[in-house]
């Protein structure tokens, strides 16, 4: 009889290819009894989102000539933006998000950044995960050590939904990650194979339990959306959920908003997660990038179906949620020669969620006037990311100031967290 043996490295191989990722532990122990009720979702919108579309400032004066063919009309136009204030609206391509807004529960920080300047797509990103200064100053992910300090006594658990798992919640604290999606028919008996192999290894063994419950989770809770959206869906939209009557972009929002439905499942599972980290992708729009219809309007519309699914599926847990979308930079406040716009420095943040409390912008504004650009070209910072989060995961999550300085965002006590955040 050949003898069956896999070292970890064929482990691993085989638990990829069948969407299995393994992380492993290692936590401190910090609790707050509340924390475990509420929920987080970091959105990582990837490639340099266009903070000016997403909330155009179209009441600044200098907006609609910097942006000249891509700028989004005013309120009250065809295709215009969607009011927020006297000088904000949101993209029209937005309009669950705005509905959100329009209860208060959703709010814009229009002038965010991270502490990069360079702007590369990898080393921003890394920047925006890893919580530091400088690309790759660490290995682990801020989300990641956030639950350390939490500890396990704190009950919060973490998902990632990605093709791999990001770096934001890679580290010491065993993570579930979901990676959506089609792929070749996996091998069936494998699993099994592999949990009496590893069954009684203290390492591997939790590891590999945690991805096959993952894996189990995905396939209930896609089945559950699958039926309640063909119970909610006309024909019409099923068949082409590109179409809508007012003619705004649906591309994918289909997809999306079945996303948004199985992520909350996975959240409100009676085992389920408090945290999860989502990337979407496309934002890099050098050329092309549209106005209230296009390139750019497609990814947002995508952005907000999954919103849209994430509200409608957690229900009443909505009320004990925070949603942050972030980008590793904005765009460049001028046009470009193709339509487009080019890598920048400031972007939007959309902070959502019913324990959201209401109010006006988060940060101050800058204007668009010549002499308050960034290097003449960008929309100015004047909040930090690390800032955002720090009031999130303080006010929200209750963890600790002095560790959020040391740990989370290590050397960053300069830095103070945003105030009021949360009710």
């Amino acid at each position: 009889m050949t003898e069956f043996t896999l070292s970890r490295r064929q482990m691993f191989a085989r638990s990829l290819a069948l969407g299995i990722t393994l992380e492993f532990a290692g936590t401190q122990v910090f609790a707050d009894p509340l924390a475990a009720k509420r929920k987080l979702v970091v959105i990582i919108c990837r490639g340099g989102q266009d903070g000016l579309s997403v909330s155009p400032p179209v009441g600044d004066g200098a907006y609609a000539g910097l942006r000249g063919p891509i700028a989004i009309p005013g309120f009250g136009q065809a295709g215009g933006a969607l009011k927020l204030d006297e000088t904000f609206g949101l993209h029209p391509a937005l309009s669950a998000s705005y509905a959100l807004a329009q209860k208060g529960e959703a709010r814009i920080a229009p002038a965010i950044a991270t502490p990069d300047r360079e702007r590369s797509h990898f080393e921003a990103q890394d920047v925006l995960e890893n919580g530091g200064t400088v690309a790759y100053g660490a290995t682990s992910g801020w989300l990641n050590r956030a639950l350390g300090v939490m500890g396990p006594r704190s009950g919060v658990k973490a998902i990632s939904v990605a093709a791999t798992a990001p770096l934001i919640l890679r580290g010491p604290v065993e993570t579930a990650s979901w990676s959506p999606g089609g792929g070749a028919e996996p091998d069936h008996r494998l699993p099994g194979i592999l949990q009496d192999l590893y069954a009684h290894d203290p390492v591997l063994g939790p590891a590999l339990a945690t991805g096959l419950a993952t894996q189990g989770m995905a396939k209930a809770a896609s089945a559950m959306v699958n039926s309640e959206m063909v119970a909610e869906t006309p024909a019409a939209d099923m068949m082409n959920p590109a179409a809508t009557p007012a003619g705004a972009p649906r591309q994918g929002t289909a997809e999306a908003r079945k996303l948004g439905l199985t992520l909350a499942a996975f959240m409100t599972a009676p085992d389920g997660k408090q945290v999860a980290a989502v990337s979407v992708e496309n934002f890099d729009t050098h050329a092309n990038q549209g106005s209230s219809q296009g390139q750019l309007a497609t990814r947002l519309a995508y952005l907000d179906a999954f919103i849209d699914g994430l509200h409608t599926g957690l229900g009443p847990a909505w009320a004990d949620t925070v949603v942050v979308t972030a980008t590793e930079f904005g765009r460049t406040a001028r046009v470009n020669g193709t339509r487009g716009t080019d890598h920048g420095t400031a972007s939007t943040a959309l902070v959502l969620g019913g324990a959201l409390r209401r109010g006006g912008i988060i940060g101050d504004w800058p204007t668009l006037k010549t002499a308050s650009l960034f290097e003449n070209r960008d929309t100015a910072p004047t909040l930090d990311m690390r800032g955002l989060f720090k009031g999130v995961l303080r006010d929200h999550l209750g963890v600790d100031r002095a560790a959020l300085d040391t740990v989370v965002f290590p050397g960053s006590a300069t830095i103070a967290p945003v105030a009021n955040i949360t009710a």
